[in-house]
């Protein structure tokens, strides 16, 4: 049985650190941005989260990309 992995949809997460908490563990946040293009390159989607950096006004922690891929089965 083989298997085709499709690109459905991307998402780009920054984590931010929005303060700490009493014992001074940091606190972090997260904000999405949905409908980033399937194939866009790894590097892209940093630079954009990294120019993104600038605008915000907490400390940018960490960037994740969350990929959905449908799997079919091919005959």
């Amino acid at each position: 049985m083989a298997v085709t992995a499709t690109p459905v949809e991307s998402t780009s997460q920054m984590q931010l650190q929005v303060g700490t908490d009493e014992s001074g563990d940091p606190i972090i946040r997260t904000r999405s941005f949905s409908r980033v293009k399937p194939d866009a390159a790894d590097a892209d989607v940093f630079a954009v989260a990294k120019g993104l950096e600038s605008l915000q006004e907490h400390l940018l922690v960490k960037v994740r990309r969350v990929n959905e891929i449908e799997l079919t089965e091919t005959v």
